[in-house]
């Protein structure tokens, strides 16, 4: 089973709770795939033994949470934005406690040159220190544990790296880099290269899933963070929101579609070897088709964030304390659904390569910490 992690930063907190239902239904993944804050979450899940895994989790989110004056389910929607919008704003200004802190004074902010290391607005050393915490690396390496593969762009070059645990030793620094949102965040250098969020590149890493060899019957849950639909904009607000919705929403069905392609060639190829005597084949070449015509089904469960936080842009840097609870319990609550529902169960129809299991969020409501 393969658990798929879209970047989003606070709206990551919908991933946590996903993972929570799986955790209690005994659904460990053999497989965690991250970019960005679901880097992070995927380590979290991944650099834990299964003991301390979900409460590692929830210590990295309580942690990272902004205080909120009132409780936010017993005020109405009016008090809530108004929440929200001050404590962004202390995000912005003050940053996360162990997360971010901003560079003041930086030379940086008034386009002067700085060293790369340091070319951001905020320092991700807090990050650091939190998951060095948080993340056991020995474990997270360890053959018995999970196989974990996060994503980042080099930023000379622009290519995208995908750190795996099934390939080389990854670190809290490969982590980092995976989340390392520019002008934000500042690059991490790895192996002396410099590298940048993964998601600037592709934000929703399905394709690494798709196209991993061998290819063998999988069960994936991809967990989306941003909507690719929605309304049309009037203010200048909802088009910055709509704007990022847009670009970091996932290309999954892209990839399905280049994938099943693919998929049907390499049924071709398997009936056509069947009608091929062996003696017209060498061995290599017998081997080479026998393994591109290898046949398998992946269920894809696509589990979707729903939030619209008030067509808020700056919605992945809320971190107010009654947003993040809200959201982990919306993961939680989809997750069992999709759990109750168990669509990967039904019979798959001959050569379908790909099924993706849509599971409608419960709740559609237009703000979120009710």
């Amino acid at each position: 089973m393969a658990l798929v992690l879209q970047g989003g930063g606070a709206l990551g907190a919908y991933q946590a709770g996903v993972y929570q239902a799986l955790h209690e239904h005994a659904l460990t993944p053999d497989w965690v795939v991250g970019t960005s804050i679901g880097a992070l979450n995927a380590a979290l899940i991944a650099g834990n033994e299964r003991a301390t895994r979900l409460a590692r989790l929830r210590e990295f989110w309580d942690e990272i949470a902004h205080h909120d004056l009132l409780d936010m389910r017993q005020v109405p929607d009016v008090a809530r934005r108004l929440n929200t919008m001050l404590t962004t704003i202390d995000s912005v200004t003050r940053g996360v406690p162990g997360f971010y802190s901003p560079r003041w004074f930086s030379p940086f902010v008034a386009g002067l040159p700085v060293q790369p290391e340091s070319a951001s607005f905020y320092d991700t050393g807090p990050l650091e220190e939190t998951l060095g915490r948080l993340v056991d690396v020995d474990y997270l390496n360890s053959s018995d544990g999970i196989r974990l593969t996060v994503s980042a762009i080099k930023v000379t070059c622009g290519h995208l790296e995908n750190f795996d645990t099934a390939h080389r030793r990854v670190g809290i620094q490969h982590v980092m880099a995976s989340g390392a949102l520019p002008p934000g965040f500042p690059p991490v250098r790895v192996d002396g290269e410099l590298y940048w969020d993964g998601g600037l590149y592709s934000n929703t890493p399905l394709e690494i899933v798709l196209a991993d060899e061998p290819r063998v019957d999988t069960l994936c849950f991809m967990v989306d963070l941003w909507s690719s639909e929605g309304p049309e904009p009037m203010t200048l607000e909802q088009v910055h929101t709509r704007q990022k919705d847009v670009l970091y929403a996932s290309r999954s069905r892209r990839h399905i579609d280049a994938y099943l392609r693919g998929h049907r060639l390499r049924r071709l190829v398997r009936l056509l070897r069947e009608k091929v005597p062996d003696h017209m084949l060498s061995a290599e070449e017998r081997a080479e088709i026998d393994k591109v015509g290898t046949d398998s089904t992946i269920h894809i469960i696509r589990l979707a964030y729903a939030g619209r936080d008030w067509q808020m842009a700056s919605k992945d840097i809320n971190f107010a304390r009654g947003s993040i609870e809200w959201r982990w319990e919306q993961g939680y609550k989809d997750a069992m659904r999709a759990i109750d529902h168990g669509a990967w169960h039904t019979a798959a129809p001959e050569g379908a390569g790909v099924l993706v299991h849509e599971i409608m969020p419960e709740s559609m409501r237009i703000c979120e910490g009710r």
